[in-house]
């Protein structure tokens, strides 16, 4: 009898080794998640590197884009500048170990000095804003004035915290209202803040401008030349032009083509694509990327989302789609994970209106712009993660300060939410 238990024994381990063997392997055989890159490298049958090297060409044109035409944005903050700069320098330096048209980049950022030129524009833009009295960055101003906010506000807690060791009763019913009133003073000081800075950039635009013309010019030519390069070497790969999308600041480029515009925070940005040289034929999407390929309109949609924060609505009444009440709760730490959800999604205007998703709203319940204005709601879509969860994605009017806000929110109280979306809703 022992005999055939230890028997026994030892089939059971072997069973369970070779389970756990089993498991092992199906773990090791389980499919990375490729980034977009990936796939587009492997299905145009790109060698690797070649889609990065772009994409660093791209990073260097939008940085500079963004800061020929928004200088004050970058005023008193040379250690984002130098870090930028840093990213650049080692981003071009690779240029004389590659192809000749590379090297031609490399040799012309070198003699237009082309980060001699951005400090020379940062210290020009920073003489103007100290003589109109901004003598520190917006975020600086803001993070200074929270603190002096929040010092009474602890002080006042520590105080109500240590009276009652000295036999003094309080009554913490009072205590709740200040509390409140202090919460809000931060928000309220720093939206007076964001529109008195963006009154000042506005009013000053012009006269920034025509002080840094010349240097301005000097990064566009560059940029031209960099955007050009980068299409050139895209055509050479036979790339399809219409799957390469980005942003810009500006719509000076002859490499570029135009999809749309908006306003965001005050500011004109660009949604555009390379377009085709004259003579050239545009080169066929693989069918394998066709039948993801999105039309450019959500194409754009996707592109104004990656570029915002998020409001997500928590702690919902809602039922068979109407949502009752809710609290709107800011997700800007979650703009990644909530876009790249997105662009997993697929997406078909809501059949409701917005007063039949949201019989409530109004100025007591209601989702709000940073500024604090009251957002409008101009559409609502059905958003479906990977055919089987769906969720409301509402889209914003834009706000008077130039912000456009976005939504997102379950559609039932009761449903089920997938284990790599909780973080989300």
């Amino acid at each position: 009898m022992k005999k055939n238990d230890n028997s026994n024994k030892l089939k059971e381990s072997a069973k369970k080794d070779t389970g756990d063997s089993e498991e092992k392997q199906k773990k090791a055989k389980k499919p990375e998640k490729k980034t977009q890159t990936q796939i587009l490298q492997e299905t145009l049958g790109l060698e690797p590197g070649i889609l990065e090297n772009i994409e660093q060409k791209l990073f260097v044109a939008r940085f500079l884009d963004y800061y020929s035409e928004e200088p004050l944005d970058f005023i008193y903050r040379e250690k984002a500048i130098d870090s930028y700069k840093n990213q650049i320098s080692n981003i071009i330096e690779k240029y004389d170990k590659t192809t000749e048209e590379d090297k031609l980049i490399k040799q012309s950022f070198e003699n237009k000095q082309i980060l001699n030129t951005i400090d020379k524009i940062r210290e020009q833009t920073e003489n103007i804003a100290a003589e109109k009295g901004f003598k520190k960055s917006i975020n600086k101003k803001m993070r200074n004035w929270s603190i002096l906010v929040s010092i009474p506000m602890f002080l006042l807690i520590i105080v109500f915290t240590i009276l009652p060791y000295f036999d003094i009763n309080i009554n913490y019913i009072y205590l709740f209202p200040v509390l409140c009133v202090f919460c809000m003073v931060p928000t309220i000081i720093r939206n007076f803040l964001a529109k008195k800075w963006y009154n000042f950039k506005e009013q000053n635009k012009m006269d920034i401008y025509t002080t840094n013309r010349e240097d301005i010019m000097i990064l566009k030519g560059f940029i031209n030349e960099v955007l050009e390069n980068v299409r050139s070497r895209l055509i050479e790969l036979k790339v399809p032009l219409e799957l390469i999308k980005f942003v810009l600041n500006s719509n000076d480029y002859d490499a570029v083509k135009v999809l749309n515009q908006k306003v965001e925070k005050g500011t004109r940005v660009y949604y555009v694509r390379f377009d085709y040289p004259s003579g050239i034929e545009p080169f066929p999407i693989p069918e394998e990327l066709a039948r993801q390929y999105i039309p450019p309109e959500k194409t754009l949609e996707k592109i104004a989302e990656a570029e915002k924060n998020f409001i997500v609505l928590e702690n919902i009444e809602a039922e068979g789609g109407v949502i009752e009440s809710f609290i709107p709760t800011l997700k800007d730490s979650l703009a990644e994970p909530i876009n790249e959800m997105l662009n997993n999604c697929e997406f078909k205007k809501a059949s409701k209106d917005i007063e039949s998703i949201l019989p409530n709203y109004s100025t007591e319940m209601a989702i709000y712009c940073k500024c604090g204005e009251m957002v409008n709601i101009k559409g609502i879509q059905i958003c479906t993660w990977k055919k089987d969860f769906n969720f409301y994605l509402f889209e914003g009017e834009i706000c008077d300060c130039g912000e456009k806000v976005y939504a997102l929110s379950l559609m039932d109280k009761k449903q089920d939410i997938p284990k790599e979306l909780k973080k989300i809703f």
